[in-house]
């Protein structure tokens, strides 16, 4: 069991949840965040040059079993990788993903455990 963990532009939730769904990836999670590593954002205010600090982004968290990670990578890649040049390379701040091993899954209202939980 793996939790993955993407962090995408917010522009890019739509295309991504619903290349998840058609794949039968139905169960997500979506939180509102703020970060910034190397994608930078310039905004003029007042004829001033201003950095900010802190860019909105989206989390999207995913408990998957083993055999779905591969799968539900590269659907969140090729959803969220924005085409900006004629290779498809994406631009900076596309986002990240990160993938987390999962020790134990509890469904509550069953007390379902391990993959049967997810």
């Amino acid at each position: 069991m793996k939790l993955i963990t993407a962090i995408i532009r917010e522009t890019q939730l739509d295309a991504v949840r619903e290349a998840l769904i058609d794949a039968d990836i139905s169960r997500i999670t979506v939180s509102r965040v703020s970060g910034h590593g190397q994608q930078q954002s310039v905004e003029i205010y007042r004829g001033q040059k201003v950095v900010p600090n802190l860019i909105p982004k989206t989390r999207l968290e995913i408990a998957v079993n083993d055999d779905f990670v591969d799968l539900t990578v590269d659907i969140i890649i090729a959803a969220a990788r924005s085409s900006s040049n004629e290779l498809g390379d994406g631009t900076v701040g596309d986002g990240k993903i990160f993938i987390t091993a999962l020790e134990e899954c509890i469904r509550i209202r069953t007390n379902e455990r391990g993959p049967e939980a997810i």
